[in-house]
């Protein structure tokens, strides 16, 4: 099989290794994704990150030759239960319809403490 590897244009994809998403067959994995704006800001609003984790994933997704439609698991690491609510109708937001399944995990912290919220994605390519 063909292995198509899609990048974001993070400085941190060459450095550490790794690929935005990646593409084998008719499954793409999407990496996590942080809330990151080009110009490096980060909205501190919890739905916010969320959206733009989303709208990362998904131009991700559509260069691997997906949509919305082909999700069938996500992933949101949050840093508070608190911003649960809010993430998760972001989420109903783009996926009400399609309905993946969905892990949503407290951990202690990620990488850059502007982030609260970060996401990942697994789709199958239908057709």
């Amino acid at each position: 099989m063909r292995r198509l590897n899609v990048s974001s244009g993070s400085p941190f994809e060459p450095t550490f290794g790794f690929s935005r998403a990646v593409r084998i067959g008719d499954r793409v994995l999407v990496a996590g994704t942080a809330p990151i704006w080009p110009d490096d800001f980060v909205d501190p609003d919890p739905s916010a990150q969320a959206r733009r984790c989303l709208e990362i994933m998904l131009t991700a997704l559509d260069e691997a030759g997906g949509g919305p439609e082909d999700v069938v698991r996500t992933r949101a690491y949050l840093t508070d239960a608190a911003h649960a609510d809010a993430v998760g109708r972001i989420h109903g937001e783009v996926f009400g319809e399609i309905r993946p399944v969905n892990t949503m995990i407290v951990i202690s912290g990620l990488v850059d403490e502007r982030w609260i919220v970060e996401m990942e994605l697994e789709a199958v390519l239908s057709g």
